[in-house]
């Protein structure tokens, strides 16, 4: 940003906004011509590229007048739609800053003309309770000072309209974009520790409901065959068979602490990458889901783990609550971002608001990423997470 060009609150300064309203009168009248003479240009086929010319060059000035005298520093380029609005606001604004401004100096020059050549003459000033006599030079100074102050108030509110169409056209400046981006990071953060205070909760019920049932239910078999053993020749014929379902239990446990460990993250996404996780994520869904793997190379991890994680739960949710028969995942990319998109045929209805797809999203944002989830009742269900290959957070 130029320095000097607005306040600390990001509002034109007073120093510096007549100067930017006054060439902007300078373009907005060039505009303008521009708009009532070179409109029949836009009607030929062979002139348009030449008009077209003309008004990005006259935008490109305009860009360069906001930035210089404003800080407005935007990336849009503009067009026809910009020029035709700035050249309404300058001439407007022109007008009235030059009629203010002719006024303040008249009525000035006049009050001191009066007063330094002894030429005023009594005025009387009557309001409700009071009768005040001034002279005619007095009274001149004082309206001129308030239209002055009339002037400065113009000048401040044509730069704000100034720079209210820049937004409009071009997009917000390099301070509005940074205070989006603060609190868009300040979400994210607060995103992230919900999505952490959610996933230790499902960690917990997975371990509560599943495994450690389980570990009662061995210890429970342990505990009878111990009894049993001692119990004569019967009983240890009894405790042996309880042993073997004691064996059975432990295997069960260990594949469901297995389940568990891959829910909260799978070794193979590190150790073999996305397209064997992926591939793992797909046996275990019980269903028919084809993977269809479009990328050139490995993203980066916290992209990876991302693209992992949005899969394995949109897979997850289609098998479990819209009974899904057929799933497809479609990993793409192009130049910037990275993209997976998860489709099946099950009867939609998916909330995006609902726990798994919103810590999700979470997830995709906190990364620049965006989540969309198209689910109509009946079906069938898309989720789609895009990110960009190098997060600006990264």
């Amino acid at each position: 940003m130029t320095r000097g060009a607005s306040t600390a609150a990001g509002r034109p300064s007073l120093v510096r906004a007549p100067v930017g309203v006054l060439l902007g009168t300078v373009t907005g009248a060039a505009g303008l011509a521009l708009i009532c003479l070179g409109w029949p240009a836009l009607l030929v086929p062979a002139a348009r590229p030449a008009a077209g010319r003309v008004v990005a060059r006259l935008a490109a000035l305009e860009r360069r007048r906001l930035a210089r005298w404003y800080g407005h520093e935007s990336a849009g380029e503009g067009g026809l739609a910009f020029v035709a609005a700035r050249a309404a606001v300058g001439a407007f604004a022109g007008y009235a800053c030059f009629n203010a401004l002719f006024l303040a100096v008249l009525l000035l020059l006049g009050g001191l003309w009066d007063l330094v050549l002894g030429g005023s003459e009594p005025v009387p000033v009557t309001l409700p309770g009071v009768r005040v006599v001034t002279s005619s030079g007095a009274l001149g100074l004082t309206a001129g000072l308030a239209a002055l102050t009339l002037t400065a108030l113009l000048t401040l509110a044509a730069a704000a309209l100034d720079r209210a169409v820049a937004a409009r056209f071009l997009g917000p400046d390099r301070q509005e974009r940074l205070r989006r981006r603060v609190a868009e990071l300040t979400a994210s953060r607060t995103g992230i520790v919900r999505a952490v205070d959610d996933e230790r909760r499902r960690i917990e019920r997975d371990l509560h409901d599943g495994v450690q049932q389980r570990g009662v239910a061995l210890a429970m078999l342990l505990g009878r065959a111990r009894h049993q053993a001692a119990s004569g020749e019967a009983g240890r014929a009894r405790a042996a068979e309880l042993i073997d379902q004691a064996y059975t239990e432990s295997r069960r446990l260990l594949d469901e602490l297995r389940g568990v460990a891959w829910r909260i993250y799978p070794t193979a996404l590190d150790e073999l990458g996305l397209r064997a996780a992926l591939d793992g994520a797909a046996e275990r869904a019980g269903v028919p889901v084809t993977v269809h793997y479009g990328l050139a190379g490995p993203p980066v991890a916290e992209v990876e783990t991302a693209l992992y994680f949005v899969a394995r739960e949109a897979i997850t949710n289609a098998v479990k609550h819209a009974a899904a028969r057929d799933i497809l995942v479609v990993l793409s990319e192009d130049e910037r971002t990275v993209s997976v998109a998860i489709s099946d045929d099950g009867r939609g209805g998916a909330d995006p608001a609902g726990g798994g797809l919103s810590g999700l999203a979470r997830r995709v944002r906190a990364l620049d990423g965006e989540l969309s989830v198209h689910s109509p009742p009946g079906g069938p269900t898309k989720v789609t997470a895009t990110l960009p290959k190098a997060p600006a957070c990264g």
